[in-house]
């Protein structure tokens, strides 16, 4: 039954946030690597070993009073699967930024040296990762100091002329991050460009605006 749900999830998620044309077109690439379905015990993820980027994450915030410090951790590959590295993010716009973030497991330093793996690791416009998505991140861990269960999911999206930097990894056109709590779910989209200064909340989406986008996605 687990196999089939994964299946499932796999099948839902594939026509969502479209592919480029300009990287779909390498065919000995396409059919190389894999979309790699792993799950941790802090998240669960679907990894693309074409794009070397995570494409879906889910995780629930686990650590909303935790302080542990992340002095000295750097993001670390895993052996088994063909993912991003140090190198793909040198050198430019681009921070190596967290899908679960670290704010929501500092519950302590080996909990919190988990969310370093560069399968929780995307290509993120330090204006975008430092600025908006920073600060919906806290809004996330201040919700679970109200509500036992916070749950996010995010969608990588790919699609319209997508730049692949010198090392290999293939940059994501945006994120839609979905924060479940209380019954209740609220939506966002952003885009992978400079939004420094701009409000999260400028940010979000309705039900129709992402079935909008995914279609939008789906016939490139």
């Amino acid at each position: 039954m687990k196999n089939i749900l994964k299946l499932l999830i796999l099948i839902l998620w594939l026509p969502l946030c479209g592919q480029s044309s300009s990287v779909g077109n390498d065919t000995n690439r396409e059919s190389n690597f894999k979309l790699r379905h792993i799950s941790t015990d802090i998240f669960e993820v679907i990894y693309s070993e074409k794009y070397e980027q995570p494409t879906w994450l889910r995780y629930k915030v686990q650590c909303p009073l935790g302080n542990a410090s992340r002095r000295g951790l750097d993001f670390y590959q895993v052996d088994s699967v063909r993912t991003s590295d140090n190198y793909d993010y040198s050198g430019n716009v681009w921070d190596k930024g967290h899908l679960a973030p670290a704010s929501a497991f500092n519950c302590d330093r080996e909990t919190l040296k988990k969310t370093f793996t560069y399968l929780n690791c995307v290509l993120q416009h330090e204006g975008l990762n430092r600025g908006p998505w920073k600060e919906l991140e806290r809004f996330e861990v201040g919700l679970s100091k109200i509500y036992d269960e916070v749950f996010v999911e995010i969608k990588v999206c790919f699609e319209g002329e997508l730049i692949i930097v010198p090392g290999g990894a293939t940059v994501p056109s945006g994120f839609i991050r979905t924060i479940k709590f209380d019954n209740k779910e609220i939506k966002y989209y952003f885009p992978n460009i400079d939004v420094s200064g701009k409000d999260w909340g400028l940010f979000r989406i309705t039900n129709e605006q992402e079935l909008t986008l995914n279609k939008h996605n789906t016939d490139k």
